[in-house]
């Protein structure tokens, strides 16, 4: 992409310009028309698609004709597990939960163990230790309120049989030089990291397969993994199934007010890990919207679209419109001073988090019946 940021799979680089993505890669804007028609089966849009956190497509329209006509969508998503997971991380599970929940459908949940193997550059890491990754992160998402008969969830490697025979076919149709030009990938790739974009591909076709029959599907995922989900739409037609549709977020912002929160940051990035004490650390340190004194702050008042406390609780941890206005034009007038705007973002935060982590341990006691192996 010849502008100055870069965007892969596996790494974002530079200030991102959501335009210019959307106008290089070809997506649409999620405009006012298509919030409103989403609204009309679900009550109100999702505060993401709302305040454009969510705002591209590929054929969402075209799902939603789907849908009308009786044929139910379901959704594809899914997991690298490389680490623990940060709150930027449950993005689309957050999405993919309440698309389940408004529409009633199915989800699938990828847990790309062996992507995150063969992408790993210490070969101290084992298979088996992103395998036990994987399982907290799956905890995770889980823990979201993913209704258990209409979830599935499956590590790559323990479904070998379904998901690399479908693989294969896919595999079929996308030469190296095309996977060489989509991911910058150089000779020294491994075979395993140049076969993956097609492992990712097969959870989008996989409920046709499953069904005998043509299924639409839906994608909820982050900008950088667009080029992958491409490959499976130039694919789908070849292997006569519906090209998955799909709904691209922005990134959650750094701390430091960097374009996306980086895991391999942590002093950048909130885990759901962190402990209470990290957290008001990591916040205190967050960038904001003030001005250089608390004088001036009450007197010019601050900026909040450059205010990371601001962009948190429009990214996540606000859903009422409202009271993220309340929010917006304190930060905007002066009568909100960073201290106390850090100290309310951190307790909120910890909050979330004390509660996910008990929400966490009852999934924990019933997890394996989300699981699938074949």
């Amino acid at each position: 992409m010849a502008n100055d940021f870069s965007i892969t799979p596996w790494k974002v680089e530079g200030t991102v310009d959501y335009d210019v993505f959307l106008k290089d890669s070809g997506i649409s804007r999620i405009d006012d028309q298509l919030k409103t028609r989403i609204a009309k089966y679900t009550g109100a849009s999702h505060f993401m698609i709302r305040r454009e956190i969510y705002y591209a497509h590929r054929d969402l329209n075209w799902l939603l004709d789907q849908y009308e006509k009786g044929n139910p969508f379901y959704i594809f998503t899914g997991r690298g597990p490389s680490g623990g997971m940060t709150i930027g991380h449950l993005m689309p599970f957050v999405l993919a939960q309440w698309l389940q929940e408004k529409f009633g459908v199915d989800v699938y949940i990828q847990m790309s163990d062996e992507e995150k193997y063969l992408s790993k550059k210490d070969p101290n890491v084992t298979l088996e230790d992103i395998h036990k990754i994987g399982y907290e992160n799956m905890l995770d998402i889980v823990s979201l309120g993913f209704k258990q008969s209409k979830t599935k969830v499956f590590f790559d490697t323990d479904n070998a049989k379904t998901l690399y025979k479908n693989a294969v076919r896919v595999a079929k149709h996308i030469t190296f030089s095309t996977v060489k030009d989509a991911f910058g990938f150089g000779n020294d790739m491994n075979i395993g990291l140049i076969f993956y974009t097609s492992m990712q591909a097969a959870p989008a076709f996989l409920k046709s397969v499953e069904e005998h029959k043509n299924v639409p599907c839906l994608v909820p995922l982050a900008i950088d993994q667009d080029v992958h989900l491409r490959l499976a739409r130039d694919v789908a037609p070849k292997l006569g199934y519906y090209k998955p549709a799909l709904i691209h977020s922005k990134f959650l912002p750094g701390l430091d007010g960097s374009s996306k929160m980086s895991s391999s940051d942590k002093n950048n990035t909130i885990y759901l890990t962190d402990t209470e004490e990290e957290v008001r650390v990591k916040i205190n340190r967050a960038l904001t919207g003030q001005q250089a004194t608390a004088e001036l702050q009450k007197k010019y008042g601050g900026n909040p679209d450059k205010c990371v406390v601001c962009q948190y609780y429009k990214y996540f941890f606000e859903p009422d419109d409202k009271k993220l206005n309340g929010i917006f034009e304190a930060e905007r007038n002066g009568s909100m001073l960073a201290g106390e705007h850090k100290k309310h973002l951190a307790e909120t935060i910890n909050a979330f988090l004390k509660k996910h982590r008990q929400k966490k341990e009852i999934y924990r006691k019933k997890i394996d019946k989300y699981i699938v192996v074949d």
